[in-house]
This record gives C-alpha cells, sequence and structure tokens, in this order.
C-alpha cells in the first residue's frame, strides 16, 4: 500500500536530495533516494538492536549467567526456519 508523505526540507537538505537524484545518479528521483536512505536507517537500527543482544549475551556468559543448553539446536533452527 502506497502512501504520501511530504516533507520540509531545508534548503542544505533538498540540494543534498538533488545532488544525489537525476541523470548520473542511483536513483532516478528523489523519491527513490529517500526510501532508500529509510531503508538503510532502518537496517543500522536492527543491527544495532541485534548488536545490543549479543553483547548481552556475551556479558551473560562472562558472568556465569548461563545455563548449558541440552537440546538439538540445528533441529531447533531448521524448525524456526520454516
Amino acid at each position: 500500500m502506497n502512501q504520501t508523505l511530504n516533507l520540509s526540507l531545508t534548503d542544505e537538505l533538498r540540494a543534498f536530495v538533488d545532488r544525489n537524484c537525476g541523470d548520473g545518479t542511483l536513483y532516478a528521483t528523489p523519491s527513490e533516494f529517500v526510501r532508500d536512505v529509510l531503508r538503510e536507517k532502518k537496517q543500522r537500527l536492527e543491527a544495532a538492536q541485534i548488536r545490543d543482544a549479543i553483547l548481552e549475551g556475551y556479558q551473560d556468559l562472562a558472568q556465569k549467567r548461563t545455563v548449558a543448553y541440552r537440546g538439538n539446536l540445528r533441529k531447533l533452527l531448521k524448525k524456526s526456519s520454516r
């Protein structure tokens, strides 16, 4: 579902968008450029959340706040990917 969002940009930001779309660039339109920038930001935020969770796990391991897993991890991962 497509939805429209109108943005007000400073002159500096508008010039930045204009430099990154059109002939000789990766993006044909300002909309394509802005959507890609938003996707990149979303991916960075999601990666940071994953990184934080991994670090938390390492800290738990270092503080010996873990329990041994006795199940079949391969089977569990295979089941969850379906």
